[in-house]
């Protein structure tokens, strides 16, 4: 597992629960280590254990947590640069759906050894999407969720989300559209500022 990943989980705890949280995720998953470094590859075993010890910790299932850490990884400030990569993808968040066939290729120009697995939007109707998650990253769809649901709020859209089981190995996330103009969506300028 890249080493992204994990520090995404590590990031999302300190930041959403605190230090002395995390350090209790660290011993009870049996580390051996409290910092996990980004650029490094770590075994797949290392992130299954650090969920399972923080789903423990915190009393909630661990596709909860990973929607919470989509959420995180769209609207804390510290994550700005992943926000503004999404925010690419279209000016309206119809046009960020129709890009999410590419972002795993985004995410590779980025950051070249890390491998998302396949996203496939399937447009049923102008309001009704299925996403496809394929398969290759444990708890990538409740990840997902949370990602679309920061990301409608980004754009100032409504919708309802779901997590609907398999199709052809793939997670089948459910998008309805309620509203595209619902809210006013956060500030987004194309070109980075220094301030």
């Amino acid at each position: 597992m890249h080493g992204l990943i994990n520090r995404a989980i590590q990031s999302f705890v300190c930041a959403t629960y605190g230090q002395s949280c995390w350090l209790r995720v660290t011993e009870a998953a049996r580390l051996g280590f409290v910092e996990f470094e980004a650029m490094l590859t770590y075994e797949d075993d290392v992130l299954f254990r650090v969920l399972d010890a923080l789903s423990a910790e915190l009393g909630r299932p661990q596709s909860e947590i990973l929607e919470d850490v989509g959420t995180y990884l769209v609207s804390h400030p510290n994550m700005e640069g992943l926000r503004r990569l999404l925010r690419f993808g279209g000016v309206s968040y119809v046009e960020f759906l129709h890009s999410l066939d590419d972002l795993p290729d985004r995410v590779r120009l980025a950051v070249s050894d890390l491998t998302l697995p396949a996203l496939e939007l399937r447009e049923l109707s102008v309001t009704e999407y299925q996403l496809l998650c394929h398969p290759g990253l444990p708890g990538y769809a409740s990840v997902m969720v949370g990602v679309l649901r920061a990301m409608a709020d980004d754009y100032g859209a409504l919708v309802m989300l779901s997590e609907d089981g398999q199709k052809d190995r793939a997670e089948v996330i459910s998008i309805m559209l309620v509203e595209t103009a619902f809210a006013e969506g956060r500030h987004f300028d194309l070109g980075a500022r220094n301030e």
